[in-house]
């Protein structure tokens, strides 16, 4: 059983950075996807960024230049660096899943496998 667990949220003020992690767990299919999320109550999830396993990374244009995803493979453990944060990053992001895909489109119906999800607050 795959399990994914988020952690590194927090409230940060505007123009702030913050390094979300997602420890992966219960899977050893070599190929894969891996995405982050968020979303805000009463809105559709956006998805962000995604990540196969040889490190291919895609972003989504609204966080192109300021997010970057990220795997370390040793420690199993997806990453979501997000820079120059703004008030409306605010939402909770959730790290997600998918096993034996070769493509990894930043899609929430693609994933099958999802985290609790962490809360990201950004405001003065």
């Amino acid at each position: 059983q795959v399990q994914l667990v988020e952690s590194g949220g927090g409230s940060v003020q505007p123009g702030g950075s913050l390094r979300l992690s997602c420890a992966a767990s219960g899977y050893s299919d070599n190929r894969y996807c891996l995405a982050w999320f968020r979303q805000i109550p009463g809105k559709e999830r956006e998805g962000l960024a995604s990540i196969d396993n040889y490190g291919s990374a895609r972003h989504a244009d609204s966080v192109k230049g300021r997010f970057t995803i990220s795997q370390d493979n040793a420690k199993n453990t997806l990453y979501l660096q997000m820079d120059s944060l703004k008030p409306e990053d605010t939402a909770m992001y959730y790290c997600a899943a998918r096993l034996g895909l070769g493509v990894c489109p930043i899609l929430s119906y693609v994933y099958n496998y999802w985290g609790q999800g962490t809360q990201v607050t950004v405001s003065s």
